[in-house]
């Protein structure tokens, strides 16, 4: 695990929405989510927003201030954060435990796999279809099981679910309702979304 082997760096805690960091600014720091979620943004020359990804505890994120000088994206939080923070010299430094270079190159290897199954769903399905794919990768990130399903403990708004599958809030909303009158999704009485695992890899087969 890397946070075992960066927990003597600095630790800052962040409240709800608050940026980490914005696109355009330098910062020369790595960081490790210990609590809480932070998600990543970036914007086209329209304004229009893209959600890059969500971190939640035990990942790293910021690691592109290795290759480039200025921040590519913003990172926000998404409810209050507890945050290492490593000075981008000092990450380079502890890379030299060949221990650590392993481990942060597995991470960096199932990041890399993401975003390649995320391209492919962007490339071969439609916006339904991604929708439905977005939040087993939800689920499965920042769920918990339950006896009916994966209950995502964040609450993703209908604007992020957008950001992140490239369709409009307004198509986001009518996918959900088809979602759960099909069984794929449920919300519970807290308004949490529970994915029904199952259900949701059937209905993604089904439209292959």
């Amino acid at each position: 695990m890397l946070s075992g082997r960066l927990e003597q760096y600095t630790q800052i805690r962040f409240p709800k929405n608050a940026h980490v960091y914005n696109c355009g600014a330098r910062d020369d720091y790595i960081y490790l989510v210990e609590s809480g979620q932070v998600k990543t943004v970036t914007y086209s020359r329209d304004g229009k927003k893209c959600l890059l990804s969500i971190y939640a505890a035990g990942d790293v994120f910021g690691e592109l201030c290795l290759l480039s000088a200025g921040r590519v994206e913003t990172a926000t939080t998404m409810r209050t954060a507890m945050l290492r923070r490593i000075p981008l010299a000092s990450f380079r430094a502890a890379l030299g435990d060949q221990e650590l270079l392993d481990t942060f190159l597995r991470y960096l290897t199932l990041r890399l796999a993401e975003q390649q199954q995320i391209i492919t769903n962007l490339v071969t399905m439609d916006s339904e279809r991604r929708l439905a794919a977005a939040l087993l990768i939800l689920a499965n990130k920042l769920g918990k099981r339950q006896a009916r399903g994966i209950r995502i403990e964040q609450r993703i708004t209908q604007e992020e679910l957008s950001g992140m599958v490239g369709t409009t809030r307004s198509r986001v909303g009518y996918f959900l309702k088809r979602f759960c009158e099909a069984g794929l999704v449920y919300r519970t009485p807290d308004s949490f979304l529970v994915v029904v695992e199952r259900n949701v890899v059937n209905y993604l087969e089904a439209t292959l």
